[in-house]
């Protein structure tokens, strides 16, 4: 289980540091900025190359959504979710202090401007209603279970979950980037409100209620409509 968890810890610090960071230190960089699509490819790309790493050690979830929705799809034990939830959200918490400690670094930085955080209203990066938040991150996550579980049934083809996975993330940041800055992940969400420090905490509870019943859902599909009987 020390295993199981230190690589949900290191998975986790990953996708909030590669994807967040690609966001604090990258998309708007003068001239050459990667934007919100190369944001988009990089949250993607931090679960694919830990899914790699560290998925057949730990099932590669760094994401407490994840953990709740394969609990609801029968392909986890839900005795060891909140151990692998605390895992997740330290791990993001330790990624987002280090990208903070580079931040920082910039004359001129400000954690409290936003930090790649999660918001809603004034604080969504295109100015999203609340509901329209919490449909979009219900309906994504839910899409994210069924791809997850879909990519890693036993009839599916072996050595390509992560690909699928992480490509299925980065098309969910494409979409909902400018609705919410694209949580599905109540750690990552949870790490940089931490450090903005005002708005996005007092908005957070959203990040954790949407992506969770999306990721119960999502597993709930699966298991009732989508995946074979043995």
């Amino acid at each position: 289980m020390l295993k199981k968890l230190a690589a949900e810890f290191f998975g986790t610090f990953w996708l909030v540091f590669g994807g967040c960071g690609s966001a604090v230190l990258a998309a708007a960089y003068p001239e050459l900025g990667i934007g919100f699509a190369g944001v988009a490819l990089a949250f993607g790309l931090t679960v694919l190359t830990m899914a790699y790493a560290v998925g057949h050690i730990s099932g590669g979830h760094f994401n407490p959504a994840v953990t709740l929705g394969l609990v609801a799809g029968g392909r986890f034990a839900s005795k060891d979710a909140v151990s692998y939830i605390v895992a997740q959200v330290i791990g993001g918490i330790v990624g987002a202090a280090v990208l903070y400690a580079i931040a920082s670094g910039k004359v001129g930085f400000d954690a409290s401007a936003g930090f790649a955080s999660n918001g809603y209203g004034e604080h969504s990066p295109n100015g999203f209603s609340l509901s329209a938040v919490i449909i979009a991150e219900v309906v994504l996550t839910a899409f994210f279970l069924i791809i997850i579980h879909g990519a890693t049934d036993a009839k599916a083809p072996e050595g390509f979950a992560p690909i699928a996975i992480g490509l299925g993330l980065t098309l969910i940041h494409l979409i909902s980037i400018p609705v919410s800055n694209t949580s599905v992940n109540p750690a990552r969400s949870t790490a940089v409100a931490i450090f903005q420090g005002s708005w996005a905490i007092e908005q957070l509870w959203v990040f954790w209620a949407a992506p969770i019943v999306g990721g119960i859902l999502g597993g709930i599909i699966y298991r009732t409509l989508l995946q074979e009987k043995a």
